[in-house]
């Protein structure tokens, strides 16, 4: 019989961390450490029309999304999809991407990056920065540490500002 290399890694939702609220929130589910750098994941629930994550890319992950409840709009390379629930995709390292819910939908998704890298510290560092309780220049060095580098990607907020009410 052969043996796990480690313990699974478990996440109840009553223990989930739950970081912002409304209009998006993120419910941290299991991190790269857990999980023996295998994956990262978190769960993400957005208001109709709200903006998930700005243009960015990876250098060391592929990040899959998969589509729980509503409709995402996602940028992957120069194209813009949506994705209805029960759907998914999976962008490659080096590809920039964004992400929101769908103008006229609410959304839930699971975002997995593989192979994991700690990124639970971004999502909190991202609430301090919302808090005021980190500052902007500290933007570059948290790119770094979490593998999230932004872009300007003008036909994606072109998409995103001309579906608006």
């Amino acid at each position: 019989m052969t043996t796990a290399s480690r313990p699974a890694a478990i996440r109840r939702p009553q223990d989930s961390e739950i970081i912002g609220g409304d209009p998006v929130s993120v419910r941290l589910l299991i991190d790269s450490n857990e999980a023996g750098g295998s994956v990262s994941t978190v769960e993400v629930t957005m208001a109709r029309g709200a903006d998930g994550a700005m243009p960015h890319y990876h250098t060391l992950s592929d990040e899959l999304f998969y589509v729980a409840d509503g409709e995402l709009q996602v940028l992957a390379g120069d194209k813009i999809v949506t994705v209805g629930a029960g759907g998914a995709i999976v962008v490659p390292k080096f590809m920039p991407h964004a992400f929101g819910a769908a103008p006229d939908s609410p959304a839930r998704i699971l975002i997995a990056l593989m192979p994991g890298v700690e990124r639970h510290g971004y999502f909190r560092f991202l609430e301090r920065l919302a808090l005021g309780e980190a500052m902007p220049a500290d933007i570059d060095a948290a790119q770094k540490d979490y593998d999230n580098y932004f872009i300007d990607a003008p036909q994606w907020w072109a998409e995103r500002n001309a579906n608006r009410a």
